[in-house]
Protein backbone atom coordinates (compact mmCIF):
# COMPACT_ATOMS: atom_id res chain seq x y z
CA UNK A 1 0.00 0.00 0.00
CA UNK A 2 1.27 3.51 -1.03
CA UNK A 3 1.53 5.67 1.97
CA UNK A 4 2.87 8.60 0.79
CA UNK A 5 0.87 11.47 1.72
CA UNK A 6 1.52 15.76 2.08
CA UNK A 7 0.86 16.89 5.28
CA UNK A 8 -3.06 18.35 5.06
CA UNK A 9 -4.71 21.77 6.10
CA UNK A 10 -6.08 23.64 8.79
CA UNK A 11 -9.06 21.24 8.42
CA UNK A 12 -7.44 17.83 8.96
CA UNK A 13 -6.70 14.87 9.12
CA UNK A 14 -6.65 14.91 12.94
CA UNK A 15 -6.11 10.91 12.75
CA UNK A 16 -4.31 8.43 10.57
CA UNK A 17 -4.81 4.78 11.64
CA UNK A 18 -2.87 1.72 9.66
CA UNK A 19 -3.93 -1.88 10.36
CA UNK A 20 -2.23 -4.80 9.40
CA UNK A 21 -2.19 -8.13 10.55
CA UNK A 22 0.36 -10.08 7.65
CA UNK A 23 -1.08 -13.60 9.14
CA UNK A 24 -4.49 -13.19 7.96
CA UNK A 25 -3.47 -10.68 5.19
CA UNK A 26 -5.47 -7.77 6.55
CA UNK A 27 -4.35 -4.45 5.57
CA UNK A 28 -6.43 -0.78 5.67
CA UNK A 29 -6.35 2.35 6.88
CA UNK A 30 -8.80 4.61 8.40
CA UNK A 31 -8.32 8.83 7.63
CA UNK A 32 -10.60 10.53 10.30
CA UNK A 33 -10.48 14.21 8.70
CA UNK A 34 -12.47 16.49 10.57
CA UNK A 35 -15.12 15.88 13.66
CA UNK A 36 -15.72 19.65 14.91
CA UNK A 37 -19.47 18.74 13.62
CA UNK A 38 -19.42 15.40 15.43
CA UNK A 39 -18.75 11.90 14.97
CA UNK A 40 -17.46 11.33 11.15
CA UNK A 41 -19.28 8.87 8.71
CA UNK A 42 -17.65 7.86 5.70
CA UNK A 43 -17.70 4.35 3.70
CA UNK A 44 -15.66 1.12 3.91
CA UNK A 45 -14.28 0.87 0.71
CA UNK A 46 -12.38 -2.28 -0.34
CA UNK A 47 -10.35 -2.46 -3.33
CA UNK A 48 -7.00 -4.36 -4.32
CA UNK A 49 -5.69 -1.20 -5.16
CA UNK A 50 -5.58 1.70 -2.52
CA UNK A 51 -3.67 4.12 -1.02
CA UNK A 52 -3.37 6.74 1.84
CA UNK A 53 -3.25 9.69 -0.51
CA UNK A 54 -6.78 8.64 -2.02
CA UNK A 55 -7.62 7.67 1.12
CA UNK A 56 -7.30 11.55 2.43
CA UNK A 57 -8.98 12.28 -0.30
CA UNK A 58 -12.13 10.76 0.18
CA UNK A 59 -12.16 11.94 3.72
CA UNK A 60 -11.74 15.09 3.22
CA UNK A 61 -14.80 14.97 0.62
CA UNK A 62 -16.85 13.61 3.09
CA UNK A 63 -16.17 16.44 5.41
CA UNK A 64 -17.27 18.52 2.85
CA UNK A 65 -20.05 16.28 1.72
CA UNK A 66 -21.53 16.06 5.66
CA UNK A 67 -20.45 20.57 5.96
CA UNK A 68 -22.72 20.96 2.85
CA UNK A 69 -25.74 19.04 4.00
CA UNK A 70 -25.59 20.68 7.73
CA UNK A 71 -25.23 17.32 9.32
CA UNK A 72 -23.89 16.74 12.99
CA UNK A 73 -21.06 14.45 11.47
CA UNK A 74 -17.61 15.20 10.00
CA UNK A 75 -16.06 13.56 7.41
CA UNK A 76 -13.60 10.08 7.50
CA UNK A 77 -12.81 7.03 4.76
CA UNK A 78 -11.52 3.57 5.39
CA UNK A 79 -10.04 1.38 3.08
CA UNK A 80 -9.53 -2.18 3.15
CA UNK A 81 -6.73 -3.82 0.43
CA UNK A 82 -8.61 -6.77 -1.09
CA UNK A 83 -11.46 -7.90 -4.01
CA UNK A 84 -14.26 -6.99 -3.13
CA UNK A 85 -15.94 -10.42 -5.10
CA UNK A 86 -13.66 -12.70 -3.31
CA UNK A 87 -15.21 -15.90 -1.46
CA UNK A 88 -17.55 -14.22 0.98
CA UNK A 89 -16.28 -16.17 3.91
CA UNK A 90 -13.21 -14.84 3.46
CA UNK A 91 -14.82 -11.07 2.74
CA UNK A 92 -15.96 -11.27 6.36
CA UNK A 93 -13.18 -12.49 8.17
CA UNK A 94 -11.43 -9.22 6.68
CA UNK A 95 -14.05 -6.96 7.16
CA UNK A 96 -14.88 -8.07 10.77
CA UNK A 97 -11.17 -8.47 11.73
CA UNK A 98 -10.59 -4.63 10.37
CA UNK A 99 -14.19 -3.33 12.52
CA UNK A 100 -12.98 -5.31 15.17
CA UNK A 101 -9.76 -3.58 15.11
CA UNK A 102 -11.16 -0.21 14.93
CA UNK A 103 -13.59 -0.83 17.80
CA UNK A 104 -12.14 1.47 19.95
CA UNK A 105 -12.25 4.93 17.48
CA UNK A 106 -15.11 6.00 18.51
CA UNK A 107 -15.09 9.10 16.47
CA UNK A 108 -15.67 7.11 13.34
CA UNK A 109 -18.89 5.17 12.10
CA UNK A 110 -18.62 2.89 9.34
CA UNK A 111 -20.62 3.17 5.99
CA UNK A 112 -20.82 1.30 3.05
CA UNK A 113 -18.87 2.18 -0.29
CA UNK A 114 -17.70 0.59 -3.25
CA UNK A 115 -16.81 -2.48 -2.51
CA UNK A 116 -19.19 -3.28 0.79
CA UNK A 117 -23.06 -3.63 1.10
CA UNK A 118 -25.69 -4.11 3.67
CA UNK A 119 -24.20 -7.46 4.59
CA UNK A 120 -21.09 -5.90 5.24
CA UNK A 121 -22.36 -3.17 7.51
CA UNK A 122 -24.25 -5.88 9.70
CA UNK A 123 -20.73 -7.53 10.25
CA UNK A 124 -19.02 -4.55 11.57
CA UNK A 125 -22.12 -3.62 13.39
CA UNK A 126 -21.63 -6.70 15.29
CA UNK A 127 -17.79 -5.99 15.90
CA UNK A 128 -18.09 -2.73 16.79
CA UNK A 129 -21.96 -1.36 17.15
CA UNK A 130 -21.61 1.82 15.06
CA UNK A 131 -22.85 1.06 11.23
CA UNK A 132 -24.97 2.76 8.82
CA UNK A 133 -25.94 1.71 5.36
CA UNK A 134 -27.68 -1.61 8.00
CA UNK A 135 -30.02 -4.51 6.40
CA UNK A 136 -33.91 -3.21 7.42
CA UNK A 137 -33.77 -6.42 9.04
CA UNK A 138 -31.34 -4.65 11.62
CA UNK A 139 -33.29 -1.63 11.76
CA UNK A 140 -31.33 0.05 8.84
CA UNK A 141 -32.27 1.97 5.47
CA UNK A 142 -30.83 -0.48 3.37
CA UNK A 143 -29.02 2.60 0.67
CA UNK A 144 -27.73 0.08 -2.46
CA UNK A 145 -31.04 -1.96 -2.43
CA UNK A 146 -33.02 1.83 -2.31
CA UNK A 147 -30.64 3.63 -4.70
CA UNK A 148 -30.47 6.46 -2.17
CA UNK A 149 -26.86 8.07 -3.44
CA UNK A 150 -28.75 7.38 -7.16
CA UNK A 151 -32.11 9.68 -5.57
CA UNK A 152 -30.31 12.49 -4.15
CA UNK A 153 -28.26 12.53 -7.51
CA UNK A 154 -31.04 12.86 -10.04
CA UNK A 155 -32.60 15.46 -7.16
CA UNK A 156 -29.55 17.15 -8.26
CA UNK A 157 -29.37 17.43 -11.33
CA UNK A 158 -33.08 18.04 -12.07
CA UNK A 159 -32.69 21.19 -9.74
CA UNK A 160 -29.19 21.75 -12.51
CA UNK A 161 -30.30 21.25 -15.35
CA UNK A 162 -32.73 24.62 -16.30
CA UNK A 163 -29.27 26.43 -15.78
CA UNK A 164 -27.73 25.12 -18.92
CA UNK A 165 -31.32 25.28 -20.96
CA UNK A 166 -31.60 21.47 -20.81
CA UNK A 167 -35.12 19.71 -20.79
CA UNK A 168 -35.05 16.13 -19.02
CA UNK A 169 -37.40 14.74 -20.94
CA UNK A 170 -35.29 13.53 -24.26
CA UNK A 171 -31.99 14.19 -22.68
CA UNK A 172 -28.89 11.86 -23.83
CA UNK A 173 -27.96 10.38 -20.65
CA UNK A 174 -23.80 8.74 -20.28
CA UNK A 175 -23.37 6.61 -17.14
CA UNK A 176 -19.50 5.28 -16.12
CA UNK A 177 -19.92 2.47 -14.10
CA UNK A 178 -23.58 0.86 -13.79
CA UNK A 179 -23.17 0.08 -10.30
CA UNK A 180 -25.04 0.75 -7.13
CA UNK A 181 -25.05 4.59 -7.66
CA UNK A 182 -25.16 4.34 -11.69
CA UNK A 183 -28.10 1.63 -12.50
CA UNK A 184 -30.46 3.79 -9.53
CA UNK A 185 -29.73 7.42 -11.26
CA UNK A 186 -30.53 5.78 -14.95
CA UNK A 187 -33.47 4.63 -13.62
CA UNK A 188 -34.61 7.33 -12.15
CA UNK A 189 -33.89 10.03 -15.10
CA UNK A 190 -35.30 7.01 -17.36
CA UNK A 191 -38.94 7.77 -15.43
CA UNK A 192 -38.41 11.35 -16.23
CA UNK A 193 -38.02 10.34 -20.54
CA UNK A 194 -34.54 10.93 -20.50
CA UNK A 195 -32.70 8.67 -22.65
CA UNK A 196 -29.62 6.42 -21.50
CA UNK A 197 -27.23 5.93 -24.77
CA UNK A 198 -24.20 4.66 -23.14
CA UNK A 199 -23.57 2.51 -19.76
CA UNK A 200 -19.93 1.39 -19.05
CA UNK A 201 -18.93 -1.34 -16.19
CA UNK A 202 -15.26 -2.47 -15.37
CA UNK A 203 -15.45 -5.08 -18.51
CA UNK A 204 -16.66 -2.80 -21.29
CA UNK A 205 -19.23 -0.53 -22.70
CA UNK A 206 -22.53 -0.75 -24.71
CA UNK A 207 -23.89 2.56 -26.75
CA UNK A 208 -27.41 3.01 -28.90
CA UNK A 209 -28.56 6.10 -29.56
CA UNK A 210 -32.34 4.85 -29.32
CA UNK A 211 -31.86 4.19 -25.54
CA UNK A 212 -30.56 1.24 -24.03
CA UNK A 213 -32.89 -1.47 -22.26
CA UNK A 214 -32.71 -0.94 -18.12
CA UNK A 215 -33.93 -4.09 -17.64
CA UNK A 216 -32.08 -6.23 -19.37
CA UNK A 217 -28.75 -4.60 -18.42
CA UNK A 218 -29.84 -4.84 -14.54
CA UNK A 219 -30.51 -8.73 -15.47
CA UNK A 220 -27.26 -9.20 -17.13
CA UNK A 221 -25.40 -7.59 -14.03
CA UNK A 222 -27.08 -10.07 -11.84
CA UNK A 223 -26.22 -12.90 -13.61
CA UNK A 224 -22.15 -11.56 -13.29
CA UNK A 225 -22.43 -10.56 -16.72
CA UNK A 226 -20.59 -7.57 -18.51
CA UNK A 227 -23.12 -4.59 -19.39
CA UNK A 228 -21.17 -5.29 -22.87
CA UNK A 229 -22.94 -7.86 -23.64
CA UNK A 230 -26.22 -6.70 -24.04
CA UNK A 231 -27.82 -7.76 -27.46
CA UNK A 232 -28.98 -4.96 -29.93
CA UNK A 233 -26.27 -2.24 -29.04
CA UNK A 234 -22.93 -1.44 -30.04
CA UNK A 235 -20.07 -2.97 -27.48
CA UNK A 236 -16.75 -0.96 -26.93
CA UNK A 237 -14.12 -1.15 -24.59
CA UNK A 238 -15.04 0.58 -21.02
CA UNK A 239 -12.55 3.42 -21.26
CA UNK A 240 -14.37 4.88 -24.73
CA UNK A 241 -17.50 5.80 -23.40
CA UNK A 242 -15.83 9.24 -22.68
CA UNK A 243 -15.90 10.03 -26.10
CA UNK A 244 -20.03 9.56 -26.56
CA UNK A 245 -21.57 12.69 -26.90
CA UNK A 246 -24.74 13.13 -24.94
CA UNK A 247 -26.07 15.92 -22.79
CA UNK A 248 -25.63 14.31 -18.94
CA UNK A 249 -22.33 12.44 -18.39
CA UNK A 250 -22.42 10.75 -14.81
CA UNK A 251 -19.11 9.07 -13.83
CA UNK A 252 -20.40 6.77 -10.93
CA UNK A 253 -17.25 4.35 -10.45
CA UNK A 254 -13.56 5.01 -9.80
CA UNK A 255 -11.76 8.19 -8.74
CA UNK A 256 -9.94 10.26 -11.40
CA UNK A 257 -11.33 8.81 -14.09
CA UNK A 258 -11.77 12.01 -15.78
CA UNK A 259 -8.41 13.83 -15.93
CA UNK A 260 -6.31 16.88 -17.85
CA UNK A 261 -5.33 14.08 -20.76
CA UNK A 262 -8.65 12.77 -21.33
CA UNK A 263 -11.22 15.82 -20.38
CA UNK A 264 -10.97 17.58 -23.40
CA UNK A 265 -12.96 14.41 -25.26
CA UNK A 266 -15.87 14.63 -22.99
CA UNK A 267 -18.94 16.16 -25.40
CA UNK A 268 -21.46 16.93 -22.94
CA UNK A 269 -23.76 19.73 -21.56
CA UNK A 270 -23.71 18.66 -17.94
CA UNK A 271 -21.80 16.69 -15.70
CA UNK A 272 -22.76 15.10 -12.50
CA UNK A 273 -20.30 13.25 -10.05
CA UNK A 274 -22.12 10.43 -8.78
CA UNK A 275 -18.44 8.73 -7.55
CA UNK A 276 -16.44 10.55 -4.72
CA UNK A 277 -13.69 12.37 -6.57
CA UNK A 278 -14.39 10.98 -10.43
CA UNK A 279 -12.31 14.50 -11.40
CA UNK A 280 -9.34 15.88 -10.71
CA UNK A 281 -9.10 19.63 -10.18
CA UNK A 282 -7.12 20.34 -13.44
CA UNK A 283 -10.08 18.53 -15.33
CA UNK A 284 -12.80 20.43 -13.48
CA UNK A 285 -11.63 23.85 -14.15
CA UNK A 286 -11.03 22.87 -17.99
CA UNK A 287 -15.02 22.00 -17.85
CA UNK A 288 -16.32 25.32 -16.15
CA UNK A 289 -13.52 27.29 -18.94
CA UNK A 290 -15.52 25.33 -21.74
CA UNK A 291 -18.92 26.02 -20.40
CA UNK A 292 -19.71 22.68 -19.09
CA UNK A 293 -22.10 22.53 -15.99
CA UNK A 294 -20.24 20.50 -13.31
CA UNK A 295 -21.78 19.23 -10.34
CA UNK A 296 -19.37 18.48 -7.27
CA UNK A 297 -19.10 15.08 -5.76
CA UNK A 298 -19.81 16.31 -2.47
CA UNK A 299 -22.54 17.82 -3.43
CA UNK A 300 -24.36 15.87 -6.07
CA UNK A 301 -23.38 12.55 -4.42
CA UNK A 302 -24.58 13.36 -0.97
CA UNK A 303 -27.96 11.43 -0.87
CA UNK A 304 -26.41 8.22 0.85
CA UNK A 305 -24.52 9.89 3.37
CA UNK A 306 -27.75 12.60 4.40
CA UNK A 307 -29.84 9.14 4.55
CA UNK A 308 -27.44 7.39 6.68
CA UNK A 309 -27.36 10.45 9.01
CA UNK A 310 -31.27 9.94 8.94
CA UNK A 311 -30.83 6.19 10.10
CA UNK A 312 -28.09 6.84 12.74
CA UNK A 313 -31.25 9.14 14.33
CA UNK A 314 -33.73 6.51 13.56
CA UNK A 315 -35.76 8.60 11.63
CA UNK A 316 -38.15 6.25 9.04
CA UNK A 317 -37.03 5.89 5.27
CA UNK A 318 -40.05 8.16 4.14
CA UNK A 319 -38.46 10.91 6.71
CA UNK A 320 -34.90 10.07 5.59
CA UNK A 321 -35.83 10.31 1.83
CA UNK A 322 -37.80 13.86 2.10
CA UNK A 323 -34.14 15.16 3.91
CA UNK A 324 -32.32 13.35 1.30
CA UNK A 325 -34.37 15.11 -1.75
CA UNK A 326 -34.77 18.57 0.05
CA UNK A 327 -31.23 18.81 1.24
CA UNK A 328 -29.38 18.08 -2.15
CA UNK A 329 -31.98 20.50 -3.95
CA UNK A 330 -31.41 23.01 -1.92
CA UNK A 331 -27.93 22.88 -1.65
CA UNK A 332 -27.79 22.63 -5.13
CA UNK A 333 -29.70 25.70 -5.94
CA UNK A 334 -27.17 28.00 -3.58
CA UNK A 335 -24.23 26.25 -4.88
CA UNK A 336 -24.91 27.04 -8.12
CA UNK A 337 -26.53 30.77 -7.37
CA UNK A 338 -23.76 31.61 -5.52
CA UNK A 339 -21.15 30.56 -8.48
CA UNK A 340 -23.43 32.55 -10.22
CA UNK A 341 -23.38 35.57 -8.21
CA UNK A 342 -19.11 35.91 -7.50
CA UNK A 343 -18.25 34.49 -11.11
CA UNK A 344 -16.30 31.22 -9.83
CA UNK A 345 -17.22 27.56 -10.53
CA UNK A 346 -19.27 25.41 -8.51
CA UNK A 347 -16.90 23.22 -7.06
CA UNK A 348 -15.44 26.51 -5.93
CA UNK A 349 -18.72 28.16 -4.52
CA UNK A 350 -19.27 24.43 -2.68
CA UNK A 351 -16.42 24.66 -1.01
CA UNK A 352 -16.64 28.18 0.52
CA UNK A 353 -19.90 26.65 1.68
CA UNK A 354 -18.68 23.89 3.01
CA UNK A 355 -15.51 25.31 4.45
CA UNK A 356 -16.78 28.05 6.27
CA UNK A 357 -19.78 25.71 7.89
CA UNK A 358 -16.57 23.53 9.36
CA UNK A 359 -14.24 26.28 9.99
CA UNK A 360 -17.19 27.48 12.57
CA UNK A 361 -18.06 24.52 14.27
CA UNK A 362 -14.29 24.35 14.96
CA UNK A 363 -14.18 27.81 16.31
CA UNK A 364 -17.28 26.08 19.03
CA UNK A 365 -14.97 23.24 20.38
CA UNK A 366 -13.28 23.30 23.34
CA UNK A 367 -10.05 22.63 22.33
CA UNK A 368 -9.67 24.15 19.22
CA UNK A 369 -6.70 26.11 18.39
CA UNK A 370 -7.80 27.36 14.52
Amino acid sequence: MNLDFDAGDHLGPTRIIQVREPGIGLEGLLVIDNIAAGPAIGGLRMAPDVSLAECARLARAMTLKNAAASLAHGGAKSVLVGNPKMPAAEKERLIRAFASALRDCHDYIFGPDMGTDESCMAWVKDETGRAVGLPSELGGIPLDELGATGWGLFQAIREAAPDCELELDGARVVVQGFGAVGRHVARFLAAEGARIVAVSDSRGAIVDPNGLDLECLQELKRAGRSVAELEGGTALAAEQIIDIECDIWIPAARPDVIDERNVDRLRTRLLAEGANIPVTAGAEARLHEKGVLTLPDFIANAGGVICAAMEYRHLSQTAAFDALRDKVRANTRAMLDAARVAGVSPRQAAEQLATTRVEKAMRLKRWSLY
